[in-house]
């Protein structure tokens, strides 16, 4: 059974580059619906202190090359924390209690397949965004300066490399653990416009301007 209080969540997950944030803002402006992003609350959810997270703590006490230079992409899958879902239970807790029981949309790459599946009270509820690798580089390749932060290595080329390659596994994980559960996935291929994806994942989750910003 689902857990009970989050049937006015819609969740928006998927690999890096994929353009969930952009995506998930057309829905907003379009539907007047607030956005929940799981990104934007890793520094709070990373520092929140009483939550078991041995990968975290590991992860914290690297150095910027330990993590980006010194292993192999998939070290770097299996032992990056949010990939693991270390705190996904904060997420389930603030998404509780936000807005009451109106429609929001949850979109960032925290929002694993596996983990979201067992909260869902209908399919139709979620969808995952997987970018191909060469939509990823140029979506990396436009960041601002300060969130690349693979800069801040001692060799960003390598470091960026190496992130490149663990994120595209990252995002054939979830895109396998998508379709073993029976959930949507959306190939982002650069072949649409962000207009057309916002409106396939608006008629996915069933929105229209007449329910929008009502309880689910």
């Amino acid at each position: 059974m689902p857990e009970p209080g989050l049937g006015h969540v819609r969740w928006v997950g998927g690999a890096s580059g994929a353009g969930k944030s952009t995506i998930t803002g057309l829905l907003a402006a379009d539907f007047g619906l607030p956005v929940y992003s799981t990104d934007k609350l890793i520094g709070a959810h990373g520092t929140t202190p009483g939550v078991d997270a041995p990968l975290l703590a590991r992860f914290g006490a690297m150095s910027m090359d330990d993590r980006w230079l010194a292993r192999d992409p998939q070290t770097m899958l299996n032992t990056f924390p949010w990939f693991a879902g270390e705190r996904f239970d904060l997420i389930v807790r603030d998404l509780r209690t936000a807005g009451g029981r109106s429609l929001l949309l949850a979109e960032g790459f925290r929002l694993l397949p596996r983990l979201v599946h067992p909260l869902l009270e209908a399919p139709w509820h979620a969808a995952w965004l997987i970018p191909t690798p060469e939509c990823r580089r140029a979506a990396f390749s436009e960041r601002a300066e300060e969130e690349q932060f693979w800069l801040r290595t001692s060799d960003p080329a390598s470091a960026l490399e190496r992130l490149l390659q663990r994120d595209a596994l990252f995002g054939e994980l979830v895109m396998r653990e998508a379709r073993e559960l029976g959930l949507k996935t959306i190939a982002i291929d650069g072949t649409r416009t962000s207009g057309d994806v916002a409106e396939e994942v608006a008629d996915w989750f069933r929105l229209d301007v007449s329910t929008a910003g009502k309880e689910a």
